[in-house]
């Protein structure tokens, strides 16, 4: 699985999370059944938006409804999935895109596809997901040429990008692309007038995705000597960060102009994931369940107080050599007297149980968070497309996409979680103008009125 919106299942109430699930194995059992079992490999995060938001026009969820059999991937239940329209446009969008993908890893010569045999299977799999894309498609009056016609233009504008070159000329190929794809949701839909404010959504929504792709892959594409848009433009992480943060706010207003029957699951995931996509990108704030996002997190560790996993005491907020800082006993040459000894002069203590010792951030064998600081590994090198297939078989297999805590992905080899997995984040309160999913950010909407 990939894409930028990927919702931990605590932020979506019951009702959601069935729902956004829905659309997730819709799209998947509509790869299966228009372009074979193979073609489920293209599953994706983003793509299922497509059929989110065909149905949040038409508000005739329960009616485009079947139940699916059993599956490995939930665990071997049944469940409630998505057909229709919004389904199979979500299946055609996905293996066009995917197509670019394996296109866009060949020309960067990444891994197994450095080898001519390996590129030139993976090409003759990228021309049959064209080709497959375009006939699904054409039933359904979409004309997928704007999105093949986006991925030869990448090519080309990439070769040309350098030094200074802004980052919008880069991703408006991929922003092209995604708005053809969100306008014509309205059509099927039957909701004409819709196409305008989502074909800006949509071309807001690619150039997110772009940079965000972008921004995590850096590290690693550094590594392999891959082509990177921010590393070949020389720009700055402030400059991108400042470009999805205008794309966040401009989807916001432009969903505010699009008429729908149940927005619900369409706000959590183009409002408020979107956001902590960003976030999570730019190493900003995560969920707490994977040990970033504990309560002040972001903020200088007090005195008294371990801090927060991957942060240090600030510079400058130290006490003189042989002073305590306030509230601890006195100090003498790094020594507390009327307490417990501290790890280094000056230095805050840590409190009792946290394990203060060498060890990484964990402090020794008790868990705590004091100790050494932390230093990042550095990033994997990510698998062919071949080798990423085979361990991708191997977790459907043994249901670890959906089961499985964490995983690690079978192409970017990034820590993923299972998408069936609970979490406990500790950020879900406030109002109940998102079905009960824990909205905190009323005042970016206009969905009720306790902001």
């Amino acid at each position: 699985m990939f894409g930028i919106v990927r919702p931990c299942s605590h932020r979506l109430s019951e009702g959601l999370k069935a729902e956004w699930m829905a659309h997730l194995c819709g799209l998947c059992l509509a790869l299966r059944a228009d372009h074979g079992q193979f073609a489920r490999v293209v599953t994706n995060y983003d793509g299922l938006i497509v059929s989110v938001l065909t149905d949040a026009q038409t508000g005739t969820a329960d009616a485009a409804r079947r139940t699916a059999g059993p599956c490995p991937l939930r665990g071997m239940r049944t469940a409630s999935v998505a057909k229709g329209e919004g389904a199979r446009l979500a299946a055609s969008v996905s293996l066009v895109l995917a197509s670019a993908k394996i296109r866009d890893h060949v020309a960067d010569r990444n891994g197994l596809l450095r080898r001519r045999p390996v590129a030139a299977a993976a090409r003759k799999v990228a021309a049959g997901w064209d080709r497959a894309g375009a006939r699904s498609g054409a039933t359904l009056g979409f004309d997928t040429a704007v999105l093949v016609d986006a991925v030869d233009r990448q090519v080309g504008i990439e070769e040309l990008a350098g030094p200074g070159t802004p980052l919008t000329v880069i991703t408006e190929p991929t922003e092209t692309a995604t708005a053809a794809a969100f306008a014509h949701t309205a059509v099927l839909a039957g909701r004409p007038g819709n196409a305008a404010p989502l074909a800006e959504a949509g071309r807001l929504f690619g150039r997110l995705a772009h940079l965000l792709d972008a921004v995590e892959d850096r590290a690693a594409d550094a590594a392999e000597g891959a082509w990177n848009p921010l590393t070949a433009t020389g720009a700055t992480t402030a400059q991108a960060r400042r470009l999805c943060d205008d794309a966040v706010h401009g989807i916001r207003l432009a969903l505010r102009e699009v008429e729908f029957a149940d927005s619900a699951l369409v706000h959590v995931l183009l409002v408020h994931e979107l956001r902590r996509s960003v976030d999570r990108a730019f190493g900003t704030v995560t969920c707490a369940h994977q040990g970033h996002g504990a309560p002040g997190h972001g903020q200088p560790p007090q005195y008294g107080q371990p801090p927060q996993y991957g942060q240090q005491p600030p510079y400058g907020q130290q006490p003189p050599y042989g002073q305590a800082p306030a509230g601890v006993g006195p100090y003498v040459q790094g020594q507390q007297l009327n307490g417990p000894q501290a790890p280094y002069a000056g230095g805050p203590v840590p409190p009792a149980g946290t394990g203060g010792g060498h060890g990484g951030h964990g402090g020794g064998s008790g868990g705590g968070e004091g100790g050494m600081p932390h230093f990042p590994h550095q990033p994997k090198k990510p698998r062919g497309f071949l080798a990423g297939c085979a361990v991708f078989i191997g977790l459907c297999c043994t249901c670890q996409l959906c089961c499985a805590s964490h995983y690690e992905g079978p192409w970017s080899r990034k820590k993923r979680e299972g998408c069936c997995q609970d979490c406990d984040c500790g950020d879900c309160s406030g109002c109940d103008c998102c079905d009960g999913s824990g909205c905190d950010c009323c005042d970016c909407c206009s969905c009720c009125d306790c902001g």
